[in-house]
């Protein structure tokens, strides 16, 4: 189960000056030494969009690390809320060293992750790779802090690129808190803290829902 609060900011500049601000080191574990990516991710979904129909969504994201490490992850996202910027909603991931998604691989590998394979059976049922078209993508630079806050630990993810999608491109600039490990509770309240302390604001649209609606957007 992923669990995220998504921060949106007008500029980069407003998002960085966060990492500049005397909190940010009470609540920092590795300020000096934060994880950097380049992150091109392209979404997948039937002609007819059954993926979509289902709650579900399925990208391909391909790294590069400031290791200079290079590798694909695949993920298939499924149903969930969102209020106020906080996501929750089943997720599987699984690393490969192949750009294409295969629909069997992926099922086979995912089934002892913890969120329920019989959901992502069903989300996936009577798909095949041949079904499968490219529909957007999104690309973009994320530098990744970890923060402790009360008995939890969680992800602040800095992201700043752009969505491209039918030949038109839109912004990306926002700040992903993902629960490691600990209490919702606790995200909230951090989530809550950086709006109060920042020009942030909760953003309940996903980077792919933002990528279907300008992708949608001339008809």
């Amino acid at each position: 189960m992923e669990t995220e609060v998504k921060i949106a900011f007008d500029s980069p500049e407003q998002m960085l000056k966060i990492i500049t601000e005397d909190w940010f080191g009470d609540y920092c574990l590795d300020a000096s030494s934060p994880v950097r990516y380049e992150l091109d991710n392209t979404y997948y979904d039937t002609k007819d969009r059954t993926l979509l129909s289902r709650g579900a969504a399925c990208r391909v994201r391909y790294f590069s690390d400031s290791d200079e490490e290079e590798r694909y992850e695949h993920t298939v996202k499924l149903g969930g809320k969102v209020e106020n910027g906080l996501y929750q909603r089943y997720e599987w991931n699984v690393r490969s060293s192949e750009k294409m998604f295969n629909v069997t691989a992926f099922k086979s590998r995912a089934l002892s992750q913890s969120d329920p394979a019989e959901v992502l059976d069903e989300a996936l049922a009577g798909i095949s790779d041949d079904d499968l078209v490219a529909l957007c993508r999104t690309d973009f630079n994320r530098t990744v802090y970890t923060f402790g806050f009360g008995d939890s630990i969680m992800e602040a993810c800095f992201d700043v690129g752009r969505i491209e999608a039918g030949g038109k491109t839109e912004p990306i600039c926002e700040l992903e808190l993902e629960l490691t490990s600990g209490d919702v509770v606790d995200l909230k309240d951090m989530a809550s803290f950086i709006i109060e302390n920042s020009d942030g604001r909760p953003f309940n649209d996903s980077k792919f829902q933002r990528s279907l609606r300008l992708l949608d957007s001339d008809k």
